[in-house]
């Protein structure tokens, strides 16, 4: 029994040691937390659940004593407690029903606004954002209530709600994207490509600035990929300040309508690299299944050569050789068959090819909004499909690499200025000037 005794009394003792140390770190962490701005203790409330809404309690209070002094205390003060409202606060992105207590200044009879209460207001209401991205990276509205880390009596998770927030959130993610200012970049490649997207045509460029980065520069809803529109979508990307009087290289997938709006809008300040991976299938669909694998590999070998002398020959040997076997799959090669080799006659095929003789930095990214956009079956209306592009753009965007070779890029600028003479312009008016 004695034994017995003295192990409970050892236990007893180190259990209120353990209790000790927790009331102490408990009483250590509360005053670092009291230390904290304002915003920072909103930021933390977040975090904390249904503790949160208590200490939300707490803190309200805290300021109203200092407005109006402590409760049941005799105090000097313009302000008086006036009851509560019925109200909400939002504590991880979440809507929580609560009582929210009032000031009142007997001398001008005016609510007086709690400093806390907006802060806290202010910081649930970022985390919106969360429950953007979880609706972007899948979770269906119709279930975002199992999918989230629900706190008792919290409001705002109905499918309506989580899709009005996403509506809000993607319609200024479109917003952005379609008018930012692109006079900030200095672009030496455009990337133009459309994506179909339910039976509509979605049509994206994007921008490659001097130092590699990929800058989506927008996007617009088209029909098909008509000179017209075309033409109007790119108008609107120079009025927002995209500079092209350096010379630009236009990488884009053959399309007539393209070609012609890129020639017609950015004339003698462009040089358009043909997509060598669509010329490449364009011409195999002419020929035989058994035919297609061997051609298909021909070509790209001819592309991959290193000069433009060399490519080109190997070009024109396979032209021959394809008029013997199909003469459709001939034309097709031969037609737009300089605009593959632009990059090999600029002499940085090597260099830069590996990057810029597709439109593979635009496949890369549709198939990135694929993961994205790909479970939305069907779209309400136009303005429903343009946001959920222009969000899972904007999504991906700081997850883009810089293009490989990026370093050779004021090599490219220096040829495309050589190709389009923009020098010579310059150099007459420093004639002038001596």
């Amino acid at each position: 029994m004695k034994t017995v005794s003295n192990e409970k009394r050892r236990s007893n003792g180190h259990h209120q040691k353990i209790s000790a140390k927790l009331r102490e770190e408990v009483s250590r962490s509360r005053n670092k937390y009291e230390e904290q701005p304002l915003d920072i203790k909103a930021s933390l409330l977040q975090e904390l659940g249904t503790l949160g809404l208590m200490l939300v309690h707490e803190e309200l209070e805290r300021e109203i004593s200092r407005l109006v002094g402590d409760r049941y205390e005799r105090t000097v003060s313009p302000n008086v407690r006036y009851g509560s409202n019925p109200g909400s606060i939002y504590l991880g992105g979440q809507k929580i029903k609560t009582r929210i207590p009032r000031v009142r200044n007997l001398q001008s009879q005016e609510e007086v606004p709690l400093a806390s209460l907006e802060a806290i207001r202010k910081e649930g209401r970022r985390h919106d954002e969360t429950l953007f991205k979880r609706v972007l990276l899948g979770v269906s509205c119709h279930r975002y209530e199992e999918a989230a880390d629900a706190l008792p009596g919290a409001l705002g998770l109905s499918a309506s709600s989580v899709s009005r927030k996403f509506k809000k959130i993607s319609a200024k993610r479109l917003a952005e994207l379609n008018t930012r200012d692109l006079s900030c970049h200095d672009f030496i490649g455009l990337v133009f490509d459309g994506k179909n997207c339910v039976k509509e045509l979605m049509f994206i460029a994007v921008g490659i600035t001097m130092d590699g980065k990929k800058i989506p520069l927008g996007l617009a809803q088209m029909g098909t990929e008509n000179e017209k529109a075309i033409s109007d979508f790119l108008k609107g990307l120079k009025d927002r300040g995209l500079n092209t009087s350096q010379g630009v290289l236009a990488v884009i997938d053959g399309s007539k309508g393209i070609c012609a709006a890129v020639e017609k809008t950015f004339a003698g300040e462009v040089v358009i690299q043909r997509c060598q991976w669509h010329k490449r299938e364009n011409v195999v669909s002419y020929l035989k299944k058994e035919e297609q694998e061997y051609f298909r590999a021909r070509l790209q070998r001819a592309y991959e050569k290193p000069t433009y002398k060399e490519a080109k020959h190997a070009l024109s040997v396979l032209s021959k050789e394809l008029s013997l076997k199909n003469i459709s799959a001939k034309n097709s090669l031969e037609e737009g068959f300089e605009a593959t080799l632009i990059l090999h006659r600029l002499g940085v095929f090597q260099e830069l090819g590996f990057s810029l003789k597709t439109t593979n930095i635009l496949e890369s990214m549709n198939s990135q909004i694929e993961l994205k956009c790909g479970k939305v079956k069907h779209y309400k209306n136009s303005s429903q499909r343009l946001r959920w592009y222009a969000a899972a753009l904007l999504d991906i965007e700081p997850c883009l690499h810089r293009i490989n070779g990026y370093k050779e890029l004021p090599k490219l600028r220096a040829a495309i200025k050589k190709e389009l003479k923009l020098n010579e312009g310059n150099d007459v008016q420093m004639k002038d000037a001596v």
